[in-house]
């Protein structure tokens, strides 16, 4: 992709997701369960987030991105107590028995709960990019022909993997396993990308695998989960209940929909229809031309993304762009695949589409790195100043 379109189209892909969201959440939060029906309030509070979390992005992407190197520190040991606050009594929200809340209730904000493993994941990018940078710069002092580090098992995968660890575990013992794996999946992918050894990174992928198993087994409604997409009429009234839910609304919508606000799921059938299982939503009512359009928007989205990161400046902008695009298509694609029925349920919402001010926040806070890593970026289709030779004129001596 060009890298002059791939802005344009990056910030075209958002601008239509975030629109259908929108239009979506006003559709389904009428009916929600949770308070969200009154006046609208669930719209009206993702607007307020929409309209922070635009701030956020403008902010950053103003500020050059290799001030996160700088304020690295502060950054990843801030956000590890966030996510420890969770655990904090008073502090941390415990809902449907996972505490992935923090309550600002103390401060007289009652109404404003923020979800740290939302940042936790973006932070998690930035240190594995911080880290390989600095990666970088010791293979500039290796000796001549010497093996790089990333290749090796130590500082390639071993230190990177600790320092993802950090976060990723925070985040696990809030029981948010979905987030978790996504981190997982998200820190593979640049561990990849930044050239680590194919060996190691498929035993950890198989190791990775065996312990979700592990963990799932050792927690029944977990497991329910996992056996519920192998039979959902027999899981129909317990945890299989959204997605036989999702399924008959996605059957329902056909090609074109029941048309806007005239879905049937959200009427107290689909729980958590304007958050997690927003997606058969939109394809009850605006059809399979509806969610056909917002996999492409997605596809868009990290086709421009990657597309930004390859053209950065540097091998921190090269990785942060990328750990961002790959966190947005992975989240994007497990929200799908569960709520096609495909996946086991996990709580992860769709990025810019589902209800929810932390994600809303943190991803537009992603974008707006992004956008400044593309301002930096270098443009391949232009000549390299530094290679660009002058042609000199040859002067012929008057007589």
């Amino acid at each position: 992709m060009n890298r002059k379109y791939s802005l344009y189209l990056l910030i075209f892909a958002m601008v239509i997701l975030i629109s259908i969201g929108l239009v979506m959440l006003a559709s389904t939060s009428a009916y929600a369960t949770d308070g969200m029906a009154q006046n609208y309030k669930g719209l009206r509070q993702q607007g307020m987030w929409l309209g922070l979390g635009i701030g956020v992005c403008v902010v950053m992407a103003m500020i050059d991105y290799h001030q996160l190197k700088r304020w690295f520190w502060p950054i990843f040991i801030g956000t590890c107590v966030l996510l420890a606050l969770c655990y904090v009594p008073g502090i941390g929200r415990e809902i449907n028995g996972e505490r992935r809340w923090i309550d600002a209730g103390l401060v007289g904000l009652s109404w404003l709960r923020f979800q740290p493993s939302e940042l936790g994941k973006v932070v998690t990018i930035i240190a594995v990019a911080f880290y390989f940078d600095r990666l970088a710069e010791m293979n500039g002092n290796l000796m001549k022909n010497a093996k790089p580090l990333e290749k090796k098992f130590l500082p390639g995968f071993v230190y990177p993997g600790v320092l993802a660890a950090v976060p990723a575990l925070l985040i696990l013992f809030e029981k948010d396993l979905g987030s978790a794996a996504t981190l997982f999946a998200v820190v593979l992918a640049m561990l990849f990308i930044a050239g680590s050894n194919w060996f190691w990174l498929s035993s950890v992928f198989v190791a990775g695998a065996g312990a979700l198993a592990a963990m799932v087994i050792m927690i029944p409604n977990r497991a329910r989960r996992f056996l519920a997409i192998a039979d959902l009429e027999a899981f129909k009234a317990d945890e299989g209940l959204q997605q036989w839910r999702a399924l008959l609304a996605l059957g329902s919508g056909g090609v074109w929909g029941l048309g806007l606000g005239n879905g049937r799921e959200k009427m107290f059938y689909m729980p958590y229809a304007h958050t997690d299982f927003i997606f058969p939503m939109i394809g009850e009512e605006l059809g399979a031309i509806g969610t056909l359009s917002v996999v492409f928007m997605f596809v868009l989205f990290t086709v421009a993304a990657f597309a930004i990161a390859m053209n950065a400046p540097d091998r921190f902008g090269m990785l942060l762009g990328s750990g961002i695009a790959a966190l947005i298509a992975i989240e994007a694609a497990l929200n799908i695949g569960v709520t096609t029925a495909t996946l086991p349920n996990t709580g992860l919402p769709l990025p810019f589409v589902s209800y929810g001010g932390s994600s809303m926040l943190c991803t537009l806070m992603a974008v707006g790195i992004l956008i400044n890593i593309y301002r930096q970026g270098i443009d391949p289709t232009e000549p390299d100043p530094k290679k660009v030779t002058v042609r000199r004129k040859r002067v012929t001596p008057r007589v």
